[in-house]
């Protein structure tokens, strides 16, 4: 087509594996990419819906592309796509709407369509999306997203997300495997798993077979594949985390020790509320396991504030769980009311500048919680994955257990692993 393409990702890390994913077929189609904030002739937006601040800045970035580019064509894709298409075909200056069973088949909507036609809409019924389509991030970072897994079978009371992906399905253990060796001969040293309910995988069909795999077959089939140094598991449930689980990662040379594991809430009325599969006994099981294993090991907690109904005794139970916990990191949400959930009806409904205040309390808290969990490693020999230059010209990278170290630039240290005392 001889025609240049910007892409940009709204949202998480799987979310990232399919842009990059998108943006290959399209340069295998002709396109040559550029940067987002370059003059181009298709802009893609991958979007999240997660939050409400995830639709508008997608919205802001449209205007900023008809200001920029007038001629361009806009194509927005992903969870926000899917789930609100008609409200995404009224923003001004969008072209394409691709809902989750075509954002794969971009390069044929753009065939068929021209600037200044009226929007086109492609999707369909979220019940009837049900293939599993594999994604990796490449050649964009020295740390590789792989998507091993996609939708969820839970039906939490805040979450979009089944709406918006469908039911949980997930790769073959052989075809992980090919994708594994693939990103292994062109240099990359770690990936990342990921999956919208990583735990589950196995669920789903692959040609009409019932797989009888788990994600314990997985990452053992991966520790023994050549070519790659590492992996870390991006998050996982904890009612899916098993004891098996943590035992397998604490022996492998392989797999990081670090885990991402979505908490919510350290209330335990809340997470009924919430519908979430557990409650607080077990959550603080896993903890105790994985740090009797690896004192050493990192690990991160997703948490929500300001869901209707959480007192204020509510939101301490939370704050106190959470600085007792031995834990590394918080991933902080303010609560936002979405369409089709069962909470967005429900009450008391927490005052937004209550949210917002216990968002600050609790990031002020991660933080404390990731000065004290770093410096308990000072001094010690780590090893680190450098990764690229950033910003200010410094070099960035992450020790096994992710503590971030930033050294000045060496371009002899960009994607190597490196003995480093902390």
């Amino acid at each position: 087509m001889n025609k240049t393409v910007a892409l940009h990702t709204l949202g998480c890390k799987l979310n990232f594996s399919e842009t990059s994913t998108i943006g290959r077929l399209l340069e295998n189609d002709g396109f040559e990419k550029r940067n987002f904030d370059e003059v181009a002739d298709v802009y893609v937006i991958n979007t999240c819906s997660v939050t409400e601040n995830a639709d508008k800045e997608c919205r802001m970035l449209v205007r900023r592309i008809r200001r920029k580019a007038p001629e361009a064509m806009v194509v927005v894709t992903g969870c926000y796509a899917q789930l609100k298409p008609k409200e995404i075909a009224e923003i001004p200056g969008v072209d394409l709407v691709l809902g989750a069973a075509e954002k794969f088949n971009i390069s044929q909507h753009l065939r068929e369509i021209s600037k200044g036609d009226s929007t086109k809409i492609c999707s369909c019924d979220i019940e009837d999306v049900n293939e599993f389509t594999a994604s990796h991030s490449i050649n964009d970072r020295t740390r590789i997203f792989l998507k091993v897994q996609d939708g969820c079978d839970y039906n939490c009371s805040f979450c979009t997300i089944p709406l918006a992906r469908g039911k949980s399905r997930s790769d073959s253990i052989n075809n992980v495997i090919a994708n594994v060796d693939a990103i292994a001969v062109q240099g990359a040293k770690e990936i990342v798993l990921t999956g919208i309910n990583l735990g589950d995988f196995g669920k789903g069909f692959t040609g009409g077979i019932k797989k009888e795999e788990n994600f314990l077959d997985l990452i053992k089939a991966l520790d023994k594949v050549e070519g790659i140094d590492r992996y870390r598991i991006s998050s996982i449930e904890p009612n899916l985390l098993t004891n098996e689980i943590i035992e397998f990662v604490s022996n492998s040379k392989k797999f990081m020790p670090h885990f991402h594991i979505p908490l919510q809430s350290g209330s335990d009325k809340v997470l009924g509320l919430m519908r979430r599969r557990y409650k607080t006994d077990l959550y603080t099981e896993r903890i105790g396991l994985i740090k009797t294993m690896m004192p050493h090991c990192c690990i991160g907690v997703d948490v929500i504030v300001g869901f209707p109904g959480e007192t204020e005794e509510d939101f301490m139970d939370t704050f106190n769980f959470l600085r007792q916990l031995d834990i590394s990191y918080l991933h902080v949400f303010t609560y936002s009311e979405r369409t089709n959930t069962l909470a967005a009806d429900m009450k008391p409904v927490v005052p937004i500048n209550i949210r917002h205040d216990r968002n600050k309390k609790l990031r002020n808290l991660s933080y404390q919680k990731m000065q004290y969990f770093s410096n308990q490693h000072i001094g010690e020999t780590r090893k680190v994955l450098f990764e690229s230059k950033n910003r200010s010209g410094m070099l960035e990278g992450y020790t096994d257990n992710y503590i971030k170290i930033t050294v000045p630039y060496n371009e002899a240290w960009e994607n190597k692993i490196v003995e480093w005392k902390i």
